[in-house]
């Protein structure tokens, strides 16, 4: 909503947001029933889901399965209808195994008392995840290759 002096009152919602994801742990999970509408959806290129519950299920399973999970909000901004978090997620597949990295951005929704109504993640799964796995990454590569126009 805009503010009669031009501001948006959205803004210290997102930043309040994008700082509980900059130190998201197992713990902190918790912190989402405060954030978020209880009938919050969440959606990524692998998950839909409704409730805060689901949300923090989601959440639990993706960080219990990576080693170092980190995100690091690079930018917010705030638009007509969102509130956009950019990210890079930073992680291990296995305790010593290479860093990986992933960017994207989250379209957030707010209601009028601030909290999350909607959390959308936008990236790019196939190339940034699929390709790098064995065999799956071979098929990917070809399609990939198949479907690029050359200039």
């Amino acid at each position: 909503m805009t503010l009669p002096d031009g501001s948006d009152d959205r803004l210290p919602s997102a930043q309040a947001y994008g700082a509980f994801f900059g130190s998201l742990s197992l713990e902190s999970l918790s912190g989402l029933r405060t954030l978020c509408h209880p009938d919050v959806i969440f959606k990524d290129p692998f998950n839909e889901t409704q409730g805060v519950e689901a949300f923090i299920k989601v959440m639990a399973h993706g960080l219990s399965d990576l080693h170092e999970p980190r995100f690091h909000i690079t930018d917010v901004a705030v638009g007509g209808e969102a509130c956009y978090l950019r990210w890079v997620m930073t992680f291990r597949r296995s305790p010593r195994g290479a860093p990986w990295e992933l960017a994207g951005v989250s379209e957030v929704h707010f209601d009028g008392n601030g909290k999350v109504t909607r959390h959308i993640d936008h990236w790019d799964a196939a190339g940034q995840l699929y390709e790098r796995l064995p065999m799956l990454g071979t098929l990917i590569s070809w399609v990939r290759r198949r479907l690029t126009v050359s200039i």
